[in-house]
């Protein structure tokens, strides 16, 4: 097992979710005008978007392009997978979302662990988790 710790020591390590898509301009536009994601870098065949305060990153890549390993070709599936984005204030994310016409998969609400939120599903059918976390009840 790898001691991350004492690998990194002086560096920070970071997580970028990358899903393989062939709707790569779909993505873009949901993510930078329904999400206010910003473009870090996009070619023909690659796009990484981060989140507004640039906190965190996600790519996305289109399925068998020919610089790509067989690892990296097969497209994602649209099934099994979510991301969680934490917002400071759920209640005025969900208002300007439903003003913007965006679908919404799972109405506001509280859970009892502690998660006032609401879900959208972006164009590959990766569900979106947006969240303000509370205490649990």
């Amino acid at each position: 097992m790898i001691n991350w710790t004492n690998a990194q020591k002086g560096n920070n390590m970071k997580l970028n979710a990358g899903i393989i898509t062939e709707k790569l301009q779909e993505t873009k536009t949901f993510y930078t005008e329904v999400l206010d994601f910003g473009v870090s870098f996009e070619n023909d065949f690659y796009l990484l978007l981060h989140t507004p305060n640039q906190s965190a990153e996600i790519s996305f890549l289109q399925p068998n392009h020919p610089s790509q390993k067989p690892i990296f070709q097969t497209a994602f599936s649209g099934k099994g997978v979510y991301i969680t984005i934490e917002v400071e204030n759920v209640d005025k994310v969900y208002k300007k979302l439903l003003s913007k016409g965006v679908g919404i998969e799972i109405e506001i609400r509280d859970e009892p662990w502690g998660d006032r939120h609401f879900a959208i599903k972006d164009p590959n059918g990766i569900g979106v988790d947006i969240v303000t976390y509370t205490k649990p009840e």
